[in-house]
């Protein structure tokens, strides 16, 4: 029976599974009985070169049962995974609403969006604030994962949230929905970095609180180290509605923050 390796990012962990992404997704979000739900994201792992990661442990315990269900899961580590794992061994990313629908993301390559002025991202693994920039996606992961400076990361994944007006004006009141919590102190994060000292971030929030809500996603994920940075672009709207609707429809059901 196969055997697959999935990166969670809500909670970091590495795990080993005998159960196929979309299988291993619905497992996650609402477990075998479906009496507990949770949102999931994870990305399905190849096989890499470990001295950190122990993989007679993964051999030895991600076996199917002895009457040939398969093994659901085998935690291989659930501390510093991110960053012992190369950013080459990403395969395709998995969100997973709190009902078990699955959708899978492939890599691209990231175009960015001139219009944009000012940036809302929501970090994801190692770390889960929510900050306010004047960077671009690449850039912003750029300067978190320098080692040289005192605050860092050795790897980063996150993802960038809709600011709709606000991303070139944070005075604007067309909005539209946004549905943060407390606009107020978000566009007064965003008058911060909008002065001339040169401050590029302002965190919003100190860690992530409820969910994501993935109908806020404004173009994809973003996982880097340094000058390595991958992207996984999120369909359109439309494009949910269109090829995911069982997926959108539980998304846009989700209410999180």
């Amino acid at each position: 029976m196969k055997q697959y390796l999935y990166l969670s990012l809500i909670p970091e962990s590495l795990i080993g599974s005998q159960l196929p992404p979309e299988e291993f997704g619905n497992y996650y979000a609402v477990g075998t009985r479906k009496r507990t739900r949770g949102q999931a994201i994870f990305f399905e792992v190849e096989r890499f070169e470990s001295d950190y990661f122990d993989w007679s442990e993964l051999e030895r315990h991600c076996v199917a049962h002895p009457d040939g269900k398969p093994k659901r899961s085998a935690y291989m580590g659930i501390y510093r995974v991110l960053e012992h794992v190369p950013l080459s061994a990403l395969k395709k990313l998995y969100l997973v609403t709190d009902d078990g629908r699955v959708l899978g993301l492939d890599r691209a390559e990231f175009k960015p969006e001139p219009i944009s002025q000012y940036h809302l991202y929501q970090e994801l693994c190692p770390v889960t604030p929510r900050v306010v920039s004047k960077l671009d996606p690449p850039e912003f992961c750029k300067s978190l994962t320098d080692r040289s400076k005192t605050v860092s990361v050795d790897k980063l994944v996150f993802t960038e949230l809709t600011l709709n007006r606000l991303s070139r004006d944070p005075e604007s009141n067309d909005v539209g929905d946004l549905p943060y919590p407390n606009l107020g102190h978000l566009r007064d994060c965003l008058r911060e970095i909008e002065g001339k000292d040169g401050k590029m971030n302002k965190q919003v929030t100190r860690s992530l609180t409820g969910e994501v809500l993935f109908r806020t996603i404004k173009n994809g994920f973003f996982a880097g180290n340094g000058e390595d940075f991958v992207y996984f672009p999120m369909p359109s709207h439309d494009e949910l509605a269109r090829e995911h609707h069982e997926w959108w429809r539980s998304a846009l059901s989700t209410f999180g923050e």
